[in-house]
């Protein structure tokens, strides 16, 4: 591969576009630590390893393998390529092997004897990817004894009978092990009393309101595995062993403990990673900024075809952009007026349920504000707001330009996109691109995403392990751990959420030891540019701790309803459960009749299957059926959380490059009927919110001492009555919000052709949040009337969503806002932002609980954003339930600044 400062001469194209770096970071190589395999590793186990260049491993994985081999639970957290894997199957399949050596082949009692083995992953491509490295494995060693399946939602119903009577070691998903294997455990009886290990690849991934899901599951799963081992009370010997890796976290014991329902102190942690890494170059990358353009001058009409008719072009002469770019979303929808409960508000925010993992695109809940308006978008497209004077170039059209240049130099690359249709986009920009330099290599592009046929991702994986594809678009289906080896660059196209995904992502880069290259694309968001332009904040800061809570009882409830319809949940459980707050749930469950309480414990009664009840990706609803009308054909499934922003009535629907009007949407069905039709526009949906206080857990208030009324003469002034000036509240808030209409807008200019109208049910999220409350002397203070005070209450609230992510384990697409220059429930001016999830996650109060810092990483980074009157890097967000207005950028400086100091002037 070409050296890091020649890769990095063709990204700048030869110094062209050397302006655009804003840091070059360098990790220097590392020579890796050997050790010995234990002497229980199967002697035939080892031949194979051998056989397969791993004989002698790294010292974390002989430790993770030991550990574990001594029935310690075990939390793996080292890099991307370290060589995990083998630190689980070696003694998981060693214990297989076991069987066979130590009785007689075919012998009942030897058979019994034969332990087996769970490996969950959170896509099914990785569990692909994995069943084909251990079947190698074992025809290397020469041992056909032990039977390796994949059984998830694909596998045929008369495989999945003979893997439930033969299998030694599935690989599936919680998905599956949560609506099939657990509800049908009779039929896999046999494998779950053999149980002995189960491993949980990529633990860092189940956070948040999924790792909520996934934690109680693995409970449910003990539970089963305990009832066919027959013992009467849980001990360490009735449990299987655990191996949970993950990539590098904070404090992956805690997380471990907490995911599979034990302490702390009963998981082995092995963090330190000895294997070999080769020198790593990290570039960050802010895409150009637009300049507007003469339509009389010579240079128009390249002008009109590089900016879409937007009046803006590229500085530097970029072939591909402009201001909007029509795929770089999630879902090209936004908002329109919001109002907060009690006054004049605005409603922001991105939510992210999380519907597909295998690359899905960012799921919002629904129905609040912006989280009724579907997934997150890149795109730089100002709405219903004046565009700034030089917006920047959206970031995949930056991201196709930089890899089209690598793929013409033979630099294998992965690029990876925020959503599903951010990946599409850059792979065609690619390949077009492409085809007018060389257009054999336009074959070598793809793009990997969710939503594919599996037959279709089997094919896809096949082409990049052999080298035919050498540019791949992607979204986090391939961060989450498909070896994809001998990578030589990586793009990292938005910020990917937390650190712990951006070093996921940048491990792809030079596996193996070599040397690689990486670069963070940053979007016009008040995160991505924050970060940029502040590399500490991401080379010099610890990652995150995976964060998520078993107890939540939005979680909790579905999951008692099932564990009861698998097996009776007895008195003795209830802590394992979820202590007192189970036993609360368990009695609002049977006061209702969903239980029923008998002697021997609480039951479950119905003839449905109570799992079905429970979405582990999203806690929504039933998906809704997207379906052509003129072939009845499925096209695909849309989450219930984002259905009335993405498949109302007059939606465009986008599935596989092909696009579809919906001509019906049934929500009461969950079904909505397409037509497919070549469209020169896209839809936003424009939804209105409003917020109420259910319950305040959490108060505090700041000592802000401000100056007389006008902030020039007169003594300190009082605040109202005996309220404090700032006052900060974290609770229990109900969300309401509904979808009440889109525009038309026609690519690529954004130009409105239409404003409709919709008349959809209005929908109500019950979650946490944390709110700040200002008095009116302090606006005044600030300088703020009321003409001018929603503007900055609303403009702060769009850069605090966007900064949350620095303090929480979160993405901006986990969180919500609400501010209003009244609220009915605080009598003031306030600002609200909270989890876009069921029942909270915990972000809002990691915000509560950092307060200060989080207001002042927000105030410095819309102060330092160059820019006039606010922009998508600082105070503008693409997904704005009010269009962006109003917005007042100098007024949310002035107001942060008084809020933090008790002057709106700076020090």
């Amino acid at each position: 591969m070409p050296r890091a400062d020649e890769l990095l001469d063709i990204l700048t194209a030869g110094g062209r576009r050397a302006d655009r770096l804003t840091h070059v970071h360098r990790i220097s190589a590392r020579a890796g630590q050997t050790a010995r395999w234990p002497d229980w590793v199967s002697p035939q186990l080892l031949v194979g390893l051998e056989a397969r260049g791993a004989g002698t491993p790294w010292v974390h994985q002989a430790l993770a393998a030991d550990a574990a081999w001594s029935g310690r639970h075990v939390a793996l957290a080292t890099s991307t390529g370290s060589g995990k894997s083998l630190s689980y199957w070696v003694p998981a399949l060693t214990s297989v092997r076991g069987a066979s050596d130590e009785f007689a082949r075919g012998r009942i009692e030897g058979v019994r004897s034969r332990g087996t083995v769970l490996y969950l992953s959170p896509t099914k491509a990785l569990a692909q990817d994995q069943f084909t490295s251990v079947t190698a494995l074992l025809k290397a060693a020469g041992i056909t004894d032990i039977a390796v399946d994949t059984c998830d939602g694909d596998t045929p119903f008369e495989a999945r009978k003979w893997i439930q009577a033969h299998s030694d070691v599935v690989l599936t998903n919680p998905d599956y092990l949560h609506y099939s294997m657990l509800p049908g455990h009779a039929r896999w009886a046999s494998f779950f009393k053999r149980l002995r290990y189960v491993i949980i690849d990529e633990g860092h991934s189940y956070r948040g309101v999924f790792g909520a899901h996934v934690s109680l599951v693995l409970r449910r799963l003990q539970r089963i595995v305990q009832y066919y081992r027959s013992s009467a009370t849980y001990t360490s010997g009735d449990r299987p062993t655990f191996v949970v890796a993950s990539a590098t976290t904070a404090d992956p014991a805690a997380s471990a403990a907490r995911l599979i329902g034990v302490i702390p102190d009963d998981i082995a942690a092995v963090v330190e990673d000895t294997s070999p890494r080769g020198n790593k170059t990290f570039a960050l990358w802010q895409p150009p900024q637009m300049v507007p353009f003469d339509s009389d001058s010579p240079d128009s009409g390249r002008a009109a075809r590089t900016g879409g008719g937007s009046g803006f072009s590229v500085v530097g002469g970029d072939d591909l952009g402009g201001l909007v770019d029509p795929w770089d979303v999630g879902s090209w929808n936004a908002g329109g007026a919001g109002a907060g409960a009690g006054g004049a508000g605005a409603g922001d925010g991105e939510s992210w349920a999380n519907g597909s993992w295998d690359g899905g695109d960012p799921d919002p809940w629904g129905a609040l504000d912006d989280s009724l308006t579907g997934p997150a978008s890149d795109a730089t497209a100002i709405v219903d707001a004046p565009a700034p004077e030089q917006p920047r170039r959206a970031a995949t059209a930056e991201a196709a330009d930089l890899l089209a240049d690598l793929a013409s130099h033979s630099v294998r690359s992965l690029a990876f996109t925020r959503s599903r249709r951010g990946a599409e986009n850059v792979a065609s920009h690619t390949q077009d691109l492409l085809s007018h330099v060389n257009p054999r290599l336009v074959n070598s592009v793809a793009a990997y995403r969710g939503g594919y046929l599996p037959e279709e991702r089997r094919e896809l994986e096949a082409a990049i392990r052999t080298g035919k594809i050498k540019a791949l678009a992607t979204t986090n289906a391939l961060e989450l751990g498909v070896d994809i080896s001998g990578l030589d660059a990586v793009l990292i196209v938005g910020w990917p959420g937390t650190r712990v995904s951006m070093w996921q992502q940048a491990g792809r880069a030079g596996r193996a030891g070599a040397d690689g290259m990486v670069v963070f694309i940053a979007r016009e968001d008040p995160l991505d540019t924050y970060l940029v332009n502040h590399p500490e904040a991401i080379f010099d800061t610890p990652v995150e701790a995976t964060v998520f809570d078993p107890s939540n009882p939005y979680v909790l409830a579905g999951h008692l309803c099932t564990a009861a319809s698998e097996i009776p949940i007895k008195e003795s459980e209830i802590e394992y459960l979820g202590g007192e707050v189970a036993r609360n749930l368990l009695n609002q469950l049977t006061e209702r009749g969903t239980l029923r309480r008998r002697e021997k414990g609480w039951y479950w009664t119905h003839e449905q299957n109570a799992a079905d009840f429970t979405n582990i990706r999203g806690e929504g609803g039933t998906p809704v059926q997207v379906v052509e009308r003129e072939s009845g054909r499925l096209l695909g499934t849309v989450d219930a959380a984002q259905a009335d922003s993405q498949v109302h009535n007059g939606a465009v629907y986008v599935h596989q490059g092909e696009t579809y009007v919906v001509a019906e949407y049934n929500y009461a069905e969950a079904i909505a009927l397409v037509d497919r039709e070549a469209t020169t526009y896209t839809t936003w949906s424009r939804d209105v919110t409003s917020i109420e206080i259910r319950e305040t857990l959490q108060e505090k208030s700041w000592d802000v001492t401000l100056p007389g009324a006008y902030g020039t003469q007169g003594a300190p002034s009082a605040s109202t009555g005996s309220r404090p000036h700032v006052e900060w509240g974290f609770g229990k808030v109900d969300v309401h919000g509904q979808v009440v209409g889109f525009n038309r807008r026609r690519i690529p200019s954004g130009e409105i052709l239409s404003n409709d109208t919709l008349d959809l049910p209005v929908r109500t999220l019950e979650t946490t949040a944390a709110w700040w409350t200002v008095s009116a002397e302090l606006l005044e203070v600030a300088g703020l009337d009321m003409e001018e005070a929603p503007g900055a209450l609303h403009a702060a609230e769009h850069a605090s969503i966007g900064l949350l992510p620095l303090l929480a384990t979160c993405d901006r697409w986990d969180l919500g806002g609400v501010s209003t220059a009244l609220h009915v429930d605080t009598e003031r001016a306030t600002v609200f932002v909270y989890d876009a999830l069921p029942g909270g996650a915990g972000f809002a109060e990691r915000g509560y609980g950092m307060a200060r810092e989080w207001l002042t990483a927000t105030l410095e980074a819309i102060s330092s954003c160059g820019c006039a009157d606010g922009c998508p890097a600082c105070v503008q967000s693409p997904k704005c339930g009010n269009g962006n207005n109003p917005l007042s950028k100098s007024g949310a400086i002035r107001l942060l600044r008084t809020v933090l100091t008790g002057s709106p002037s700076a020090p």
